[in-house]
């Protein structure tokens, strides 16, 4: 009877061991898990504090790059307006540029007609555009470097009839298309170069005279100053 009650003791206590043991192992496992997790959780903040310091820089950055070409739009603004000055003079583009400057949009457009750059319903450069695009293509580099510019091309109303364009949308495409090549052919930074059709959706005079229509024939180089 005491050796059958010494074995079931040992049984007992073996059970005791095991039941530890196994206990223990799995408090390892829960442990290693949870220290994996508060490491890749670690990681994960670290990388946030990293972004969020190069985004406040950036921040930084743009703000003081947004202010200071703010400043330069007002010193124009305030030039054409105080000292009676015109546009194409305060902004370097020249007295016998057509020059527009928006203080509100930070933009500054020249405008040229499609009679000084294309013959009537083609979109290749007159050879005699050359000297035009370049005093801007100058302009642009030597007091916008770096600055977004669109070419934006503009038609009349008048249907296409005796061309290769399916529509004005087309022929303002490409007449846009080969102003911005132009300039880039000539190390106009292609980064900052864009391309605008907007056919005859933005007349800036009536389309029921020649006048007019002569008016809304152009394409508007429209640099963002800011």
């Amino acid at each position: 009877m005491i050796k059958t009650f010494g074995k079931v003791a040992v049984l007992l206590i073996l059970v005791v061991l095991v039941s530890g043991l196994t206990g223990c192992t799995d408090w390892k496992k829960k442990y290693n898990s949870l220290n994996v997790e508060h490491q890749n959780l670690q990681g994960l903040y670290e990388g946030c504090v990293t972004s969020l310091d190069a985004a406040s820089a950036d921040k930084a950055r743009l703000s003081s790059q947004l202010n200071q070409s703010q400043k330069t739009i007002d010193q124009l603004q305030q030039e054409i307006e105080e000292m009676n000055v015109s546009p194409g003079e305060a902004t370097g583009f020249g007295e016998g540029m057509d020059v527009a400057v928006d203080a509100e949009k930070g933009t500054i457009t020249v405008t040229l007609p499609n009679a000084i750059l294309f013959a009537p319903g083609k979109a290749s450069l007159k050879k005699a555009t050359s000297s035009e695009l370049d005093h801007i293509l100058n302009v642009l580099n030597e007091r916008y470097a770096g600055k977004d510019v669109d070419v934006v091309g503009h038609t009349d109303s008048d249907p296409i009839r005796k061309s290769n364009w399916d529509d004005n949308w087309q022929l303002s495409a490409e007449r846009a298309l080969s102003v911005l090549r132009y300039l880039n052919k000539r190390d106009l930074d292609s980064e900052n170069l864009r391309a605008v059709a907007c056919g005859a959706s933005r007349p800036v005079a009536s389309n029921s005279t020649v006048a007019g229509k002569a008016k809304n024939r152009r394409v508007e180089i429209v640099v963002h100053a800011r």
